[in-house]
Order: structure tokens, then sequence, then C-alpha cells
């Protein structure tokens, strides 16, 4: 951002981390949004960077009110939309299927089955941690253009890794014509490699795999940022509790 240079209050918003852009824009409309204690209600409004933007307390109470939950998402489900004839991970989000040893103490409710979004995939053949939420501040922060969170896979792999193979899968290789960002490797036991990533590229580990003459038998998703899997069990999902964050 050029300083001083004027920019959308929803895009603004979303850089200060009070919302998502879409959120902003519903604020906006709703009258929730001030700009150096100025009511702002239309669309495309610009405002500078050092212009104090706050919200409404209707706004907050609403935030405040949307969840987060985590899901230890099986084979055979896709992260997003239904497609192939496969089922969305976010079917599985049942107050039955809620983990009994859920730490959270959130009330569960029927609202929070709505809206749910995934921020971030998790490919059809792998499982682990799947985070679906309602809160555009935290999809920002996993998937934003400028997220910089670390997510952790254990990977079981078959073959004979290439001569520095293990060296090229922490820095040096290309994905799509782009370099790759550095990453963390090392070999957990003989048939298996320890991933930490900083990006998630369509089938990132499986490609990155094959270009060392690895094949990926199995991928599960262990962390992302500060938040483990632990101990939930396959199938099913826990709220991410107020106490908790990426």
């Amino acid at each position: 951002m050029i300083p001083n240079e004027p920019l959308r209050l929803s895009k603004r918003m979303a850089e200060l981390g009070l919302c998502s852009r879409r959120e902003a824009d519903v604020w906006i409309e709703r009258g929730w949004v001030f700009v150096d204690g100025e009511r702002i209600t239309v669309l495309g409004t610009k405002v500078l960077p050092g212009q104090r933007i706050t919200i409404d307390k209707r706004a907050q109470l609403e935030q405040q009110g949307r969840i987060t939950v985590l899901l230890n998402k099986p084979l055979g489900y896709v992260s997003g939309q239904a497609e192939d004839g496969y089922q969305p991970a976010s079917v599985l989000i049942l107050e039955n299927a809620r983990w009994r040893s859920d730490p959270s103490r959130v009330n569960f409710e029927p609202r929070h089955l709505r809206h749910l979004a995934p921020a971030g995939r998790l490919d059809i053949d792998s499982t682990g941690l799947l985070v679906l939420t309602q809160d555009g501040r935290i999809a920002r922060q996993l998937i934003g253009a400028d997220a910089d969170i670390e997510k952790e896979y254990l990977v079981r792999v078959t073959g004979e890794i290439a001569d520095g193979g293990l060296e090229k899968l922490r820095f040096g290789l290309e994905l799509d014509g782009q370099a790759l960002k550095p990453a963390s490797v090392i070999w957990q036991n003989r048939d298996q490699l320890r991933f930490v990533l900083k990006e998630g590229k369509k089938r990132q580990i499986r490609r990155m795999c094959e270009l060392v003459g690895l094949r990926v038998a199995g991928l599960k998703r262990v962390r992302i940022g500060q938040v483990r899997l632990g101990d939930l069990p396959l199938g099913q999902w826990r709220y991410l509790g107020p106490e908790e964050s990426f």
C-alpha cells in the first residue's frame, strides 16, 4: 500500500483484521461503520490509512456469535462444494458427531451449522484437520493473500527418494512454474515424512514427492498454526475454543 493513498473502506477494514471485505460491505449498508466518528453508509467509500475506523456494538455482537469448527476429515470427502459425486466435509458437522470430549464448553445451536465455509483445502484422499468457519477474519488469516500460517502434515511414502531429494523438498522445487517457499521436511521413520508448509497449492505435497521419486500412500494434517488435531477422532468435530487462536 502506498502511504496516504486512499483505498476502499471495506479493504482497509479487512487489512486491519476487523472483518472480511464482504462483512464490511454488509455493515456499511447497515450503518454500522464509522470513520473518524462519522457514520458511513455508501459502498465504495474511500479512506486514508491514518483515519480511525470503528464499528457499532451490533456488529461486534454479531461477530462474537460466529463460530469455527475443527473437523478430523475422513477419506472420501471434498473440502468445499460437492463434486464428482463426492459429498462436502460440511455434511459431517452434525450435533451427534460432535466430539464428546470437546473442551470448548460452547453450547451447540442449530444456527452454527449455517454458512460454514472451509478455510483451506484438504484433498479427498487426505485426512486430518480441516477448519470450517463463519468468521471472515479467521478465513482471511488462514487463506488470505498474505496468509503466513504453518500447516503440519504426516506423510506416508513409498519408493526410493532421489539423491539430494530431501534437500529439494525443503527448498528448490517448482510447481506450475513457480518456486515453492522453503519448507521443513524431516524423516519420522523409514516410510513417513513430516512436512511443515506455509503455502497450500493444489495437491502440493503429493506433487513435491513425485518430483523426488516418492509416492504418497497416506497424508494427514495434524496442525494449523497453533491449533493441533490432537485426540479428535476421525469423522468427528469440535469447536475452536474462545481461548484458542491460530
